[in-house]
């Protein structure tokens, strides 16, 4: 059973926006603390953005100012928009639980590059 699954990937020149989707099929999507993470080559994969169900948002400092997270609770989808990208953005992104995510999806590749 495919949980997660990301769109919305590409490459993108330094400065460049991009905008990516999470469809989900899980239980009570609105009640759930969802985040999204990304995984660079040869690094660990990392949380940088959450949000509960109550819309708060917080993002790990790389990020924060320049990515937003966002959920639709009516479609049970979760949004990442990355505005300002560097190369250092570029990795395969993920969304998932914000607490012990499991059954991750085939991620979203965002490639950062002049």
């Amino acid at each position: 059973q495919v949980l997660f699954a990301e769109s919305g990937g590409g490459t993108v020149r330094p400065g460049g926006s991009l905008r990516l989707s999470c469809a989900t099929d899980i239980v009570r999507f609105m009640w759930q603390h969802l985040a999204w993470y990304r995984q660079a080559p040869g690094k660990q994969r990392e949380q940088v953005a959450r949000i509960d169900w109550e819309r708060t948002t917080k993002y790990a400092d790389s990020v924060n100012g320049r990515f937003i997270i966002s959920r639709d609770n009516a479609k049970d989808l979760l949004y990442l928009q990355m505005n300002n990208l560097k190369s250092e953005d570029t990795a395969v992104y993920f969304c998932n639980y914000h607490e012990n995510p499991y059954s991750w999806g085939q991620g979203a590749q965002v490639t950062v590059s002049s």
